[in-house]
């Protein structure tokens, strides 16, 4: 893998703005979290989370509290936040919109 480098505070701050439910906890993380009908709804999101976070070799941080996750990034080897983060966040967040469509 390439050698990632840490976002501008700038481009990180506009980055985290388009990502629906995240937001910036200090200089070098970004935290969402997500809510859903029962606490197999949630721990079904987790597994889904972890296959994602496999096939793109960053992994979260993840919370469950009962029928929330929260999931937290960073990337320790740049530092701070890099583009990898920013679009596992997202992947994350399609990951949840397909999973809250089926419980409709």
């Amino acid at each position: 893998m390439a050698k990632l480098e840490k976002l501008a505070t700038e481009a990180a701050d506009a980055a985290i703005a388009s990502l629906a439910g995240w937001t910036r906890q200090d200089e070098k993380w970004i935290a969402g979290s997500y809510r859903f009908v029962s606490f197999p709804a949630a721990i079904a999101f987790v597994s889904q989370i972890a296959e994602v976070a496999e096939a793109m070799n960053h992994h979260p941080f993840i919370g469950i509290d009962y029928k929330k996750v929260t999931l937290r990034l960073t990337t320790w080897h740049a530092g701070g936040l890099t583009e990898l983060d920013i679009r596992s966040a997202e992947r994350y967040n399609e990951v949840y919109q397909a999973s809250i469509a089926g419980q409709r």
